[in-house]
């Protein structure tokens, strides 16, 4: 499945995921609002997910690590959505800015248009390679 199609989609999904990545550190402050409560802090959960983003983001840009890396940034979304739902709920504001719902939900369809992406690079769409990749380590 490594054609230029994959490569074309992989890299620059793979830079992007990496640069949102590098803002958590450049600017944790931004992202801390949206993080649940109950997590404790923000500022170690803001720049723990910003290195998974900058690691797995350039895993998936480079084809030797874009199955394990799309894996990953799969289980990452979903985790991360936490955030996006929490940030909903609570109307929280970002830069001073609080969101209509439909915002919420088209960044919801957002997330799971960069979900299936992931899952196309890592090959996991038809549910096979799961099952393979699970019976490799169990």
């Amino acid at each position: 499945m490594e054609g230029w199609l994959e490569n074309l989609v992989a890299v620059p999904y793979g830079i992007w995921i990496a640069w949102v990545g590098v803002q958590h550190f450049r600017d944790p402050a931004w992202f801390e609002p949206i993080v649940p409560e109950i997590l404790g802090n923000a500022r170690f959960w803001v720049l723990a997910s910003g290195a998974f983003e900058i690691l797995l983001g350039l895993g998936v840009a480079l084809p030797w690590f874009r199955r394990e890396a799309a894996f990953g940034i799969t289980l990452m979304l979903l985790v991360l959505y936490w955030a996006n739902l929490n940030m909903w709920i609570n109307d929280i504001p970002l830069s001073g800015k609080t969101y209509e719902s439909h915002w919420h939900a088209l960044r919801g369809v957002g997330q799971a248009v960069l979900i299936l992406i992931s899952l196309w690079l890592g090959g996991w769409e038809s549910g096979q390679r799961m099952v393979e990749w699970f019976r490799a380590r169990g």
